[in-house]
């Protein structure tokens, strides 16, 4: 049998970083490109989650790491409770959580201002596959929201979170900005958001 040498070992340098997988996106698209070239795919990228119980702070402190705006809620066995963005962290949600239950910032959770996955809806996969560029625009737009969850379904007929659009990226490969301001469509609608 051949004998193997162990290999050479060095000390791990100060400030060393650390590989992530990455999807590799076309640096520009149009309105008319396939909609999967603008959309984060989890089959080829790590999707970053965090644990409800976690602090407002702490997601805060994950996104900037990550260089994210979005994260998933998720339980010990990775199924998904909801999600958490930027905007719900530094926006009225968690100042209105903070206000409500009379605590301080620091102990407001994640589960207290996520939007749980009962309200979230979700797109899928083959429309995905048929759409172009300007359909997610529209899409985000129709919905005044800055992301759109994506699902696929498994053999068994499970939802399975397939991936994200997101307006920040949209607008990256774009070279335009993406305004997925909410527009009131009824007179309640615009009462509730004078009130909000």
């Amino acid at each position: 049998m051949r004998q193997y040498s162990a290999l050479p070992h060095r000390p791990l340098r100060p400030h060393t970083r650390f590989h992530t997988p990455s999807q590799t996106l076309p640096p520009r698209v149009t309105l008319e490109d396939p909609a999967i070239a603008v959309m984060t795919d989890f089959q080829k990228v790590t999707a970053f989650t965090i644990d409800p119980g976690v602090s407002v702070d702490t997601a805060a402190r994950v996104m900037r790491r990550r260089h994210v705006h979005l994260l998933l809620v998720v339980d010990v066995e990775n199924h998904l409770l909801g999600i958490i963005t930027s905007t719900d962290l530094l926006g009225e949600k968690t100042l209105q959580c903070i206000s409500a239950r009379g605590i301080a910032r620091e102990d407001a959770l994640v589960r207290d201002i996520m939007t749980p996955e009962s309200r979230i809806e979700v797109i899928a996969m083959d429309d995905v596959m048929h759409a172009h560029v300007g359909h997610v625009v529209a899409t985000l737009k129709a919905t005044g929201r800055r992301h759109a969850a994506v699902v696929d379904e498994d053999a068994s007929g499970h939802q399975i979170l397939r991936g994200l659009f997101a307006a920040s990226q949209l607008a990256q490969q774009l070279g335009e900005p993406v305004d997925t301001m909410a527009v009131a469509h009824t007179f309640a609608e615009i009462s509730a958001a004078l009130k909000a």
